[in-house]
């Protein structure tokens, strides 16, 4: 029998494969203990590894966890009270990163910039916020354990390991080991948002698509295989089987590898933890590599106890003994955590709120309050808020005021007045609710109805002294897998947040800038008047005067915006005051000025800034007196109609261009640089982004910052027509009728713009900084944004400014396509922006995997396109997600470049890897009508259907109301009846639900069944079983869009179902 006194090191397995594996690494193995602790349940295999005496345990069967660890360890020290050093040995799930890790390699925990080895992650508080809190103190293993692993990492790196023939040896010996624990051939390897069929006991190979499988190299001979990797390892109570969360948490601590175990012994058992990597910790999860990563890991601790002496493990305290004084030290920290814990969890809430804000929408329309209020002239727009109807909007809910007002007259400032008004008077007031809009011309890629809704709620949200129940939830739901709720989940956050309030009001400045489309103004009013009979909150709005939006108001209170000749004349005298000395000082000649350009502009305070502007150019008081004069003739020379003020802007704007071009020709080359920017530019530009532009000299290999611009003088050489919103550092033109003024007559100031813009972002993507390729790591990348303040507007714009401009298919063009690392640092900024936050390898791949020739495709560039094809470039080439060229075409209606690539062979019924979308389905679901009808001629497939939703193009491309589209489709013999694979849905149900009355009447005239629409009761049916609320939410709404459309066109009643 054995002495339990003479055994040093404890070796603890979580599963029997892990614990079979173990044993048989043992050198000897030695009889059961003479005695144990009366209370030890544990079983126990005894033996020697080299001189080192050592006590193997398993947890019980079917038990899990960092308790069940924690029970065996403290069960284990109770019987082996000389125990020294300690190793828990086993599987665990690996984390693909920039590591490298694969199925068959070992992780070893090791500490990083001085935290822990081991990071406890408690599940129970993940959900707000999304971030993983530490919920433990873990001790670090003995250091006699983490010498051996330097000086073993260090062996196997100057003489490399023989663990797979040290694995092989040992199955050799015992046959019956070899099914379960030798080394599989398979390692799948999918991107993280591919999930294996829950409820599936299928294989991956069986049941998920093998096309999507992430492609890696395979290793060389000069690399280890298995590969030791030296980290973090997270151990949590449930298994990690969520590849998203995985990222999540991966992404803030390096993570290397995912178990359920090591937490519970670090404070009960020092030890260091040896993990085999069996899988990827997400939802593909099998039992296929356990055997042989429990081998591998099992090979590892075997080699690392050769690496000790002895001596030194007797030289090592007892774990008893050190677990004894941490107690004692834990006690006393105990005391003090109480008044902490209250500190944490205040900020956590904080925290919590903020996440959740962040994740709503990352817009923010504060800064542009903040520059419009302090735009404002002391004491204008006064007249506004002591208006009868103002206050009868203000004091009575449910009320809407609507002011109208022609360009240029002070909606906006006037908007930014009302919101502070309020803002002050109910600043300690908690019960009301204030959320407002700046819609904006040159964002309409931003203020869809979703994103129009999101800020709204953002706002009222922030406003709550903490988050309401409805937000967690959505969150909980959406933040994990970053997915965007529904708009009806959106609706009815918003209601039930404004509910919440005793009153609440809504502003929305310039509606008329809001985009125009099917999902824009019409439907964002319609939902914003609905929320208004829903919770009687106010509606303020501005616009132009446009009939289509007046209509919406027919009923509201309504207050024409028009600067009164007060406010003008109060906005005049401020600025006279700063003129030369002869102008300030002579009051009879401010009162002239006052008083001529407030009749003239006739209630628009932009005319009067761009008049009063031009008079400052003026050097004496007869030079002034003279244009006044010019200017009371040209008012008086136009015809009082609607067009009268356009034409009144239009005069003052070629004015400013008159001062521009009489300037010295520097300063007007300059002013001429920037005004073509400004306008032409596919967003708004920063003040640095727009320095950095200019300060590009072609031909060169790196930015010469000598060569920046002051931005003052920036702004001073445009004549007024220039202005910097301050708060957010945003540059831009005085007034959205200033940038139409530019669009209708760029080509005749700036013809070259597109050009000389084109060569500017070609010329800084090719600079010497960018040949390294795609970066690394997500800091790498954030550091290259920073640094090279144009590479983010360059990267995804320079080919939409190239295709219109007249060296597209140059050789600078070509030159940058055709450089491999250039071209894929260039897609990991043009991919940054659509939800790839963060690094992740993948998210490299996906960069690295994007040619010349998707560029070329994307962009709808057909010179360049020609070029490489000709230079032999690969037209069915795949990216990250299996798109082609052709995909990429068909997708931003680039006709020229589809039919180049078709008479190059490009494949017409090519499939992405994710959702198995044809070029058909793409170009029917964009509403794409000559590329529809190119793919038609060349015999696409009408009834192939895609992989995600089992949808035809004539699904897509109803859904969308593409009516001519869909005619196309039809005429070609598209199934009026085919149903969606998802949904069991018909094109009838799909233009209904979507509310296209046109396209409705269009598929009954040609003979769609009726009855089809009915079909949707399955999928409540199935929504009702499932318990899903969101289906049943998101369904019972499709139904009701069905009844109102179907009903307009003759149908007979939807049945109501409850």
């Amino acid at each position: 029998m054995s002495d339990p006194s003479d055994y040093t090191v404890g070796w603890i397995c979580a599963i029997d494969t892990e614990y079979v594996a173990a044993q048989s690494f043992l050198d000897k193995e030695d009889d059961q203990p003479e005695t144990l602790s009366p209370n030890d349940n544990n079983c126990y295999t005894l033996g020697e590894i080299g001189v080192h005496k050592v006590v193997i345990a398993v947890l019980p069967d079917g038990e899990y966890g960092t308790s069940s660890a924690a029970s065996v360890a403290r069960d284990m020290l109770h019987s082996f009270p000389n125990i020294r050093i300690g190793l828990m040995v086993g599987i665990g799930g690996g984390v693909p990163s920039r590591h490298d890790i694969r199925l068959g390699d070992i992780v070893v925990s090791a500490s990083r910039d001085g935290e822990g080895s081991v990071f406890q992650y408690d599940f129970g508080k993940t959900v707000q916020g999304q971030s993983f809190c530490r919920t433990g103190f873990l001790n670090q293993p003995p250091t006699v354990l983490r010498t051996a692993v330097s000086g073993l990492r260090a062996q196997y790196e100057r003489k490399g390991h023989q663990l797979e023939e040290v694995i092989s040896n040992v199955l050799e010996k015992n046959k019956r080991m070899q099914k379960k624990y030798k080394r599989p051939d398979l390692d799948r390897l999918y991107p993280n948002h591919i999930i294996h069929p829950p409820d599936s006991k299928a294989s991956c190979a069986e049941t998920c698509d093998s096309t999507k499988l992430i492609l890696r190299l395979k290793r060389t001979e000069d690399e280890d295989n298995p590969m030791i990797h030296y980290g973090l390892i997270a151990s949590g109570n449930k298994l990690m089987k969520d590849a998203l969360i995985r990222d999540k948490l991966t992404e803030e601590k390096d993570i290397l590898c995912f178990e359920m175990e090591a937490a519970g012994l670090m404070n009960h058992f020092p030890c260091l933890v040896i993990r085999g990597i069996c899988d990827y910790s997400d939802s593909h999860k099998s039992k296929e590599w356990q055997g042989y990563a429990a081998m591998a890991a099992a090979a590892y601790a075997r080699d690392l106890l050769y690496q000790i002496i002895p001596q030194r493990v007797q030289g090592e305290k007892k774990i008893s003994d050190i677990l004894s004084s941490v107690k004692e030290a834990i006690v006393e920290v105990q005391k003090t955590t109480q008044d902490t814990n209250f500190i944490i969890n205040e900020q956590n809430q904080r925290e919590e709120h903020q996440a959740i804000t962040r994740w709503l929408t990352p817009v923010d329309y504060g800064p542009q309050q903040s520059d419009f209020i302090n735009r404002r002239h002391k004491g204008t727009g006064e007249w506004l808020l002591r208006s009868n109807e103002f206050q009868q909007w203000l004091k009575e809910g449910h009320q809407s005021l609507f002011c109208p007002g022609m360009p240029g007259a002070g909606k906006t400032i006037g908007t930014s007045v009302v919101i502070r008004y309020l803002q002050e008077k109910f600043e300690k007031d908690p019960t009301i609710g204030i959320a407002y809009l700046y819609c904006n011309f040159k964002q309409k890629d931003k203020q869809s109805l979703i994103d129009l809704i999101l800020s709204l709620l953002k706002q009222l949200v922030q406003e709550q002294p903490s988050i309401p129940n409805i937000m967690k939830d959505l969150y909980s739901r959406h933040g994990p897998k970053r997915t965007r709720p529904l708009p009806d989940e959106i609706l009815d956050a918003m209601r039930q947040v404004i509910s919440s309030y005793s009153r609440t009001f809504i502003i929305v400045d310039a509606l008329d800038e809001c985009q125009v489309s099917y999902e824009g103004r019409g439907i964002f009013l319609q939902e914003i008047f609905s929320l208004q009979v829903k919770t009687g909150m106010n509606i303020f709005a501005t616009s132009r005067f446009i009939p289509e939006i007046e209509k919406w108001f027919e009923k509201s209170i309504r207050l024409e915006i028009r600067a009164s000749d007060s406010d003008i004349q109060k906005y005049l005298d401020g600025k006279l005051q700063n003129f030369q000395s002869s102008v300030s000082k002579n009051l009879s000649l401010r009162g002239e000025i006052k008083s001529k350009i407030a009749k003239a502009v006739e209630g628009m305070f932009l005319l009067a800034q761009l008049s009063v502007d031009s008079l400052a150019y003026k050097t004496t008081p007869k030079a002034i007196r003279l244009a006044l004069r010019d200017l009371e003739t040209e008012t008086e020379s136009l015809n009082d109609n609607d067009d009268k003020q356009f034409k009144a802007l239009d005069r003052a704007y070629m004015e400013a261009m008159d001062r521009i071009n009489a300037q010295s020709p520097e300063h007007r080359e300059l002013a001429r640089q920037v005004l073509s920017w400004i306008t032409c530019a596919k967003r708004s530009l920063t003040c640095s982004e727009l320095q950095h532009a200019i300060a590009v000299e072609m031909d060169e290999r790196e930015l010469d910052r000598e060569n920046m611009t002051d931005i003052e003088l920036i702004v001073s050489v445009c004549a007024g027509l220039v202005i910097i919103d301050e708060k957010c550092e945003i540059i831009r033109l005085i007034h959205y009728t200033t940038q139409e003024y530019f669009e209708r007559t760029w080509r005749a100031w700036f013809p070259n713009a597109h050009t000389d813009i084109t060569k500017t972002c070609a010329t800084y993507l090719s600079f010497d900084t960018f040949e390294s390729g795609f970066s690394p790591t997500h800091e790498a990348f954030q550091a290259r944004l920073e640094s090279n303040i144009l590479y983010d507007y360059a990267a995804r714009n320079w080919g939409h400014h190239a295709r219109i401009s007249s060296i597209e298919g140059g050789k600078l063009i070509l030159d940058l396509l055709e450089n491999r690392k250039k071209i894929s640092a260039c897609s990991q900024a043009l991919m940054a922006s659509d939800g790839f936050s963060r690094y992740s390898r993948i998210f490299n791949w996906k960069a690295e995997m994007i040619t010349a020739i998707h560029l070329a495709a994307y962009f709808g560039l057909e010179k360049s396109m020609t070029a490489l094809l000709d230079r032999q470039h690969d037209p069915n080439s795949k990216d990250y997600y299996g798109r082609t060229p052709l995909l990429w075409a068909v997708e931003g209606g680039h006709e020229a470049i589809v039919k180049l690539l078709l008479e190059k062979g490009a494949d017409l019924e090519s499939k992405d890897h994710e959702y198995g979308r044809t070029p058909l389905s793409r170009a029917a679901e964009g509403g794409h009508e000559a590329v529809v009808k190119l793919l038609l001629e060349k015999g696409a497939d009408l009834e192939s259907k895609d992989c995600e939703y089992g949808r035809t193009p004539l699904s897509w491309a109803v859904e969308g109301g593409h009516e001519v589209v869909v005619k196309l489709l039809l005429g070609k013999g598209a199934d009026l009846e085919s149903k969606d694979q998802k949904y069991g849905q018909t094109p009838l149900s799909w233009a209904a639900a979507s509310q296209h009355e046109a396209v409705v009447k269009l598929l009954l005239a040609k003979g769609a069944k009726r009855q089809s629409y009915l079909d949707v009761s399955d999928m409540q049916f199935m929504a009702g079983r499932n318990n899903d609320m969101t289906m049943r939410s998101m369904q019972i709404n499709m139904r009701k869009h069905m009844r109102l459309a179907l009903r307009s066109v003759g149908t007979r009643r939807l049945p109501e179902r409850k």
